[in-house]
């Protein structure tokens, strides 16, 4: 098969639906598929490619590095032709998204939207009429989903979520898969040495955007509480970079606790890889991820988790088996943190059963999932048509 992938977000820029995309990507082409990505250029076109990534002329955007494409290029049917597409793949409901599947009907291929995003809980970004953006988010996913042919979405949580939105087409899903090597093999000694982190330190890590939606107040807030009644020596690691960096180390510093929270910045996967290592919990507060993909990644490295019970998340953390769920509450948030600072039978219990069930979304397994789901969709397409007279 030979799919096309339509992305507004893509390398140089972190995220997880880029991750996702390359995750699949490698993973699909070692199966003996093409896969081309149509995304966004950053500065000069990267050289590294080999003719698989496709770049649009973009312009800089309010969020620091991250740039948006102008959809149009004269020359894309021609592309999508000779490179004799099968298949489109959109990975968002905008821009190169819409460009993406307006070609796919232009060409007769049909389309696949992968939901990865709460796309109307990022409403926070825009200044004025939050309610009114909000409406309009929701109409705009919703009748974007409704002109594809799939839905692929993280979790059933989110599933269910826009289908109560209105989407009426075909919803699957399909979780990003965890590449599970490149997380069990991370330095354990890493991270102390790199950040001065006593050997004797138990470490508290969360990796992700440093934005409103990740609600990293709250676990400062929690761990605030927690350096109160528990009287060994831990940090909190944040590992990553966003728009609110700067007023968390306000209120870290406000609490008096700057001592004991480390902001690593942006970091290389080989690095965070070093950050799961060397931890004792992952600890994650936002509730408006659609899967929780660094939760994964945490489990691969054996690592058990503390995170509020809330839409994606809820389906990657096995409640009392390898890792809690919470309410939004800082009290019952570091009462289960407390249960495996201090007890070390527990702690190995959910070790392994998070070693064990990270098993399931890993990276080969998600991906063959996928060329099914493809190759189900094209055998329906050509039925579809023979059924019409084609």
């Amino acid at each position: 098969m030979n799919i096309a992938v339509f992305t507004d977000s893509y390398r140089p820029w972190t995220s997880g639906v880029v991750r996702s995309i390359d995750t699949f990507a490698e993973e699909i082409s070692a199966r003996g598929h093409c896969v081309y990505i149509f995304a966004p250029r950053y500065g000069s076109a990267q050289r590294e490619e080999h003719g698989k990534v496709f770049r649009f002329y973009s312009l800089p955007s309010t969020n620091p590095g991250f740039n948006i494409a102008i959809p149009f290029s004269i020359r894309l049917k021609t592309t999508l032709r000779r490179l004799r597409i099968d298949l489109v793949h959109v990975h968002s409901p905008f821009l190169l998204g819409r460009l993406g599947l307006k070609c796919a009907r232009e060409i007769g291929v049909p389309v696949v939207f992968t939901y990865h995003t709460m796309y109307d809980h990022y409403v926070h970004y825009v200044p004025l009429a939050q309610n009114l953006t909000k409406k309009i988010t929701r109409h705009l996913a919703c009748s974007f989903c409704n002109r594809c042919d799939l839905i692929l979405v993280p979790s059933n949580v989110i599933g269910d979520y826009i289908r109560d939105l209105g989407v009426k087409v075909p919803i699957r899903k399909l979780p990003t898969g965890i590449k599970l090597d490149d997380f069990r093999h991370g330095d354990p000694g890493w991270l102390g040495e790199r950040y001065g982190i006593g050997a004797d330190e138990k470490v508290l890590l969360f990796v992700g955007r440093l934005g409103l939606e990740k609600n990293v107040e709250f676990l400062l807030k929690a761990f605030d509480k927690l350096l109160r009644v528990y009287r060994q020596p831990v940090r909190l690691v944040l590992v990553g970079g966003g728009p609110q960096t700067q007023q968390l180390k306000e209120m870290a510093a406000e609490k008096g606790i700057s001592d004991r929270v480390i902001f690593t910045g942006p970091l290389s996967m080989d690095d965070v890889a070093h950050c799961y290592a060397g931890s004792r919990l992952f600890v994650f507060a936002s509730m408006t991820e659609t899967q929780g993909l660094v939760i994964g990644e945490a489990k691969a490295a054996g690592l058990p988790a503390v995170a509020i019970d809330a839409f994606g998340v809820s389906e990657m953390i096995e409640d009392g088996q390898d890792g809690f769920l919470t309410p939004p509450d800082e009290d019952v948030f570091v009462s289960r943190l407390l249960q495996l600072l201090t007890n070390e039978d527990l702690y190995g219990r959910f070790s392994r059963k998070a070693l064990m069930n990270a098993e399931s979304i890993s990276s080969g397994a998600m991906a063959a999932q996928l060329i099914n789901v493809y190759q189900e969709l094209l055998t329906g397409r050509i039925q579809q048509k023979m059924v019409r007279g084609g």
